[in-house]
């Protein structure tokens, strides 16, 4: 809105900037988020007391001792990004509405589910959530793949001329790489700050990714996809990792709430389509290397379960519950997430160079 009034009526040069306004897009969402973050808090508990308290199944029974910490904090998070992209992104421009409305159908998604686990402690069943899921990752997938800007060309990171054009198999991808995204933040979430820690890594690196892919003499000189108008999600991405560091002020050990799924879903969700949109879909696995080895412990501790007939590979998944089970205390295991996920990011900023 403001780029709309000050520059494009007032004539106020400063505010065509990105890096203007992704600098204070970031200062509001934070503002924002600090200010409502205390009333949250205390409404979302006087609710979650009145229900009983809960605490997530297939923990360790000291997890317990949280069960009164209220959950859907992303309340917060999706208020504080959504007032402040709505300030100060360009409304003009597609991959910032894609952006939004990923975020807050996602962020539904999950607050529908947190709102069921408090009421009767089940939440919704896998196959509602996942359905409901793919139904909103299709249709963003669908506009974005029709969108006559864009292409379905898929680059590797490290070499100057490998692409592969998928045509329409790229559709899938694009779908696969939103809900899995989605999910994987949502495993994560076990700790109090764990997953807003490599979240707002990875929203800090796929901004310079955006700002970079949206620039024709920047993205030229790197050797990365030029996709016109991607500079733009910068704003929202830097807004993102503002409410995020509102949250997290709120959130660090000990949490005084948590993200629930009306965070982590919605922030996956829009880490998965901003790889997408500046087509470093490969990327966004190395950045976001903690969600993978996270998802990767589910699925290897059930298919381990199951082939060998109830034995255990790891003492719980995911996996930084088998580090807690150790005797590793919570903030050690937290702070050294968040260090692995910084030099994750600094390779995969690495990959701007080396091609």
């Amino acid at each position: 809105m403001f780029y709309h009034l000050f520059y494009e009526y007032l004539d106020i040069n400063i505010f065509k900037y990105i890096t203007f306004r992704g600098f204070y897009a970031l200062l509001t969402a934070f503002f924002i988020s600090l200010i409502l973050g205390p009333y949250v808090i205390n409404k979302l508990k006087v609710f979650q007391n009145k229900e009983g308290g809960y605490v997530r199944q297939d923990t360790p029974d000291w997890h317990q001792m949280k069960k009164h910490t209220p959950t859907m904090g992303g309340i917060l998070i999706l208020l504080s990004v959504l007032l402040s992209s709505l300030l100060w992104c360009r409304l003009d421009n597609l991959y910032v509405w894609l952006l939004i409305i990923t975020f807050i159908s996602f962020g539904i998604i999950g607050f529908l589910d947190d709102y069921k686990k408090i009421k009767d402690k089940k939440g919704l069943s896998s196959k509602a959530k996942f359905t409901m899921q793919l139904i909103v990752a299709t249709a963003i997938s669908f506009v974005l793949y029709t969108y006559p800007k864009f292409n379905s060309v898929l680059y590797f990171p490290f070499f100057k001329h490998l692409q592969i054009d998928l045509g329409i198999f790229y559709l899938f991808l694009m779908i696969f790489i939103i809900v899995g995204t989605s999910n994987a933040v949502n495993l994560t979430d076990g700790l109090d700050g764990l997953a807003i820690g490599p979240s707002l890594i990875s929203v800090s690196t796929f901004a310079i990714f955006a700002y970079i892919s949206g620039n024709a003499i920047l993205s030229k000189y790197l050797i990365v996809p030029y996709v016109e108008g991607s500079g733009e999600i910068a704003v929202f991405l830097m807004a993102l990792l503002g409410g995020g560091l509102g949250f997290l002020w709120f959130n660090s050990f000990p949490a005084e709430m948590f993200m629930g799924d009306a965070g982590s879903l919605s922030i996956g969700a829009v880490l998965g389509l901003t790889s997408i949109i500046t087509k470093q879909e490969l990327v966004l696995a190395i950045v976001g290397g903690i969600f993978v080895i996270e998802t990767l412990s589910v699925i290897a501790q059930v298919g381990y379960y199951r082939f060998t007939g109830g034995k255990r590979l790891f003492k719980m998944a995911p996996i930084h519950h088998h580090f807690e089970l150790h005797g590793i205390p919570e903030p050690k295991i937290v702070v050294r997430v968040w260090i692995i996920s910084l030099l994750l990011s600094i390779i995969a900023l690495s990959t701007l160079k080396i091609r």
